[in-house]
Order: structure tokens, then C-alpha cells, then sequence
């Protein structure tokens, strides 16, 4: 199983700004009334930012719960999908045959196709969404729960991460229950990463 990811850059979301502090630079005039403006508004937009990651990651714990009920239905190994073809007979696809399993009945899927089913399917392989849960599904396989969660990686990072993934899902004492609690693990690591980043918005409001 191979996949090729084309990474976009990340895009900010808008979302509500912090407080207004104008009671606090509104009478200032001068330099010193500007640079408090601007450094308002630079506040504003790091709290719409990390208020845009808390729903992303908030949309993608959802994901890999999703994902983790497509493995807990039918988990397999060495191929994206199996379905069901228009004879009802199981067909396996890997990820260059991956558009074949668009509108069949999905009989399993293995970790990584576990979180493009649960994404949309096989169209939205590319999507911002996918990549970033399968960081998470990385993460959750190689490092520590608590530590912060490397976004974005470079693309032959990103694509040496998705051979990890499928290695390890195809290895051959690998169990179905494995895979679930793998994503399960990858759950936990969306709130902890959430709780990073609500704690340092918090203390960035009381700064």
C-alpha cells in the first residue's frame, strides 16, 4: 500500500477574537497607541487561530472515532479496502486501485483506509483532514501521549509516516483489536493536544 500526499498549507479559519481591549489603548494616541493597536490585533488573530485548531481537532477526534468503528466492522491486511462488487463477491483494492471501492458497500479496511472511509472516501485521500488525523494516528503509533503533536511534515516525512502505518497494520501478528486501540490511542492524543492549546490560549487572555 502506497499513498502520495500533496500537502496544502494551513489555512487559518475565522472565528471569534478575544475581548476587545480598546477601554485599555483606546485613549492612547501616538506610537505608543499604535503599536498597543496592532499588538491587540495580533492577540485577536493568535485567538482565532488556536479557537480554528480546537474545532479541527475537535472534527478529527470525531474522525478517528469513526475510523476506529470501520476497523471494529472489518479490519484486513496488504489492501486498502475490500467491497462488495456489483456480483456481491469481496474485492480487495489498494490505494492505486483505491477510486474502485466509490459507491460499493465496504466489507473492511485496514488503518490507513480505516481513516480515509471515515474522512469520505478514497476522493478525499489528499484532504488536509486525512493527512492531519494520520498525524495523529503516527503520533499515537510512535511517541509519547503527552508530548505536543508535530504538525505538517514535510512531504517525505509525511509519506515515510504513512509506510509506518501500513507496515505495522500488515504485520503478521497484527490483530484487529490492535488497530482499534491504535486509534483509540490517537483519540486521547487529540485531547490532550486540545488542553495544550485552550491552556495556552488561556494564559495568553490573562497575560
Amino acid at each position: 500500500m502506497t499513498l502520495e500526499f500533496r500537502v496544502p498549507h494551513d489555512v487559518d479559519t475565522d472565528a471569534s477574537p478575544v475581548p476587545s481591549t480598546r477601554s485599555r489603548t483606546s485613549g492612547r494616541t501616538g506610537l505608543r497607541g499604535l503599536l498597543d493597536r496592532l499588538a491587540d490585533r495580533r492577540a485577536a488573530a493568535r485567538d482565532r487561530r488556536a479557537v480554528a485548531h480546537l474545532r479541527e481537532l475537535d472534527d478529527l477526534q470525531r474522525l478517528l472515532t469513526d475510523a476506529r468503528g470501520v476497523i471494529e466492522r472489518g479490519w484486513i491486511q496488504h489492501s486498502w479496502f475490500a467491497y462488495l462488487d456489483e456480483h456481491g463477491r469481496v474485492r480487495k483494492a489498494s490505494s492505486a486501485a483505491a477510486m474502485d471501492v466509490q459507491g460499493r458497500p465496504l466489507v473492511a479496511a485496514c488503518l490507513v483506509g480505516s481513516v480515509v472511509s471515515a474522512a469520505g472516501g478514497p476522493q478525499v485521500v489528499h484532504s488536509q483532514q486525512v493527512q492531519r488525523a494520520l498525524d495523529l494516528v503516527w503520533h499515537a503509533l510512535a511517541t509519547d501521549e503527552g508530548r505536543p503533536v508535530l504538525w505538517c511534515p514535510a512531504p517525505d516525512i509525511r509519506m515515510a509516516r504513512v509506510r509506518d502505518l501500513t507496515s505495522w497494520n500488515d504485520a503478521p501478528t497484527r490483530t484487529a483489536a490492535e488497530v482499534a486501540s491504535l486509534l483509540l490511542t490517537a483519540e486521547r492524543v487529540a485531547v490532550h493536544e486540545a488542553a495544550r492549546v485552550e491552556a495556552r490560549r488561556v494564559a495568553r487572555s490573562g497575560a
